[in-house]
């Protein structure tokens, strides 16, 4: 069906958009923001997605698409950069707003530095494979600066959501990377990740997806602020 990849994208963000408007959340008085938060971040990961996709690190399968394409990249997973972070952050506005979810100072320090050994430790182990040295390799960058450089501590708070947002995460990411489908609507170059999968997701998609996440809601604060 080749509207198949455009659905999961509607159904990802459709509820979450009419619920903008609720006058309990009025998340949407925040769509510039957003929309400001999510071009800027989207321009970057398009960019790696299309450096992977030309170099065939994974590619996808037209089976599932409209056809059109932008830059070598089907027009489905562009709109992926805004349905994704669109419905996280959304998820986050809601419950920063409505629960206290901040950590204290020495867990998440703690978890900064945990974190950044862990994935440095994964990139150099596996630096032959090129999904998963960028991906772990960047995200290690991406917590160092925003805790150290940029000051933020928010970053223990947002991974926590983003885990409360897994099952979600399994629901689409499983349909694009083949959970109940005939074929995968993403492919992946196995030369080129671990290869550990959590049902039909390789286990990189996990993490790529918080750096995507973190760095939505780094932007989105600072716009919100103007």
């Amino acid at each position: 069906m080749h509207f198949t990849y455009l659905l999961i994208d509607f159904f990802t963000v459709i509820v979450c958009f009419i619920f903008s408007f609720h006058p309990k959340i009025r998340f949407s008085r925040h769509f510039g923001a957003f929309f400001k938060a999510s071009f800027l971040v989207g321009i970057v990961f398009i960019m790696w997605d299309i450096w992977f996709t030309k170099n065939g690190v994974w590619w996808f399968n037209d089976d599932y698409l409209t056809g059109l394409r932008i830059f070598g990249l089907p027009i489905e997973e562009i709109l992926f950069f805004i349905c994704i972070p669109f419905s996280c952050i959304f998820t986050y506005f809601c419950l920063d707003k409505f629960f206290k979810l901040d950590w204290k100072p020495l867990p998440e320090k703690l978890y900064i530095i945990f974190s950044v050994i862990i994935y440095l430790t994964v990139a150099f182990v596996f630096y032959d494979s090129v999904y998963t040295l960028v991906t772990f390799l960047t995200l290690s960058l991406t917590l160092i600066i925003l805790y150290y450089n940029l000051g933020v501590r928010w970053i223990g708070k947002v991974s926590f959501i983003y885990l409360i947002l897994l099952p979600g995460f399994l629901s689409v990411n499983g349909i694009l990377t083949g959970t109940g489908l005939e074929n995968p609507i993403v492919n992946y170059n196995p030369s080129e990740f671990i290869g550990f999968r959590i049902l039909t997701i390789p286990i990189e998609d996990f993490f790529y997806g918080l750096e995507l996440i973190l760095w939505n809601v780094f932007f989105l604060r600072k716009f919100m602020k103007q």
